[in-house]
């Protein structure tokens, strides 16, 4: 009597989990949609087969002249597929205090800023946009950005490839490296 209710409960113990719900990995980048940094919706759909490198920003940081590199990786790997997105974030010594237009004419004024820029997020955390939980998600805690200008690379599948921290500049050979290997 006791090992078929030891049985029962083991049974009844393992269809519990059944129910659980896992979280939803089977989305990708392109699933998402952010607000551009004018304000309108930005269907991240669009760059479907293309690399991105995510990066969030801010204006009044020691790395803000790191815009200029990402411009210029920008330049000179648009053409064979990479997309730099900025996402301003203010969650990091307060550093992009400003509002969507003050940034949009910061970056346009002082570094010439063509690639895409977003609406101002929280990039960690439960306030975060779900594109960060996302990669959080899917690929793990290096996808969160310990400070301003952390780095996320996503695939032409849409997928994490790698990550890179705040220290690790846009032009170097470790980006570069992984930008030809994988575009």
């Amino acid at each position: 009597m006791f090992n078929k209710k030891i049985i029962i409960y083991l049974i009844i113990f393992m269809f519990s989990f059944f129910n659980k719900t896992l979280s939803d990995n089977s989305k990708i980048f392109f699933d998402f949609k952010i607000n551009s940094i004018n304000g309108d919706s930005l269907d991240l759909s669009k760059y479907t087969g293309k690399t991105i490198l995510l990066v969030n920003v801010a204006s009044n940081c020691g790395f803000t002249k790191q815009y200029d590199d990402l411009q210029k990786l920008y330049d000179e790997f648009k053409d064979k597929g990479l997309v730099v997105v900025g996402v301003p974030t203010n969650q990091f010594g307060a550093q992009e205090p400003g509002t969507e237009k003050e940034i949009k004419k910061f970056c346009e004024t002082n570094f010439n800023i063509t690639f895409p820029m977003t609406s101002k997020y929280d990039v960690k955390g439960s306030n975060a946009h779900p594109i960060y939980i996302w990669a959080k998600d899917t690929f793990g805690k290096s996808t969160v950005p310990k400070w301003n200008f952390h780095k996320i690379l996503i695939n032409k599948h849409g997928k994490v490839e790698d990550t890179f921290a705040s220290f690790t500049g846009p032009m170097s050979k470790k980006i570069i490296n992984k930008l030809n290997q994988i575009l």
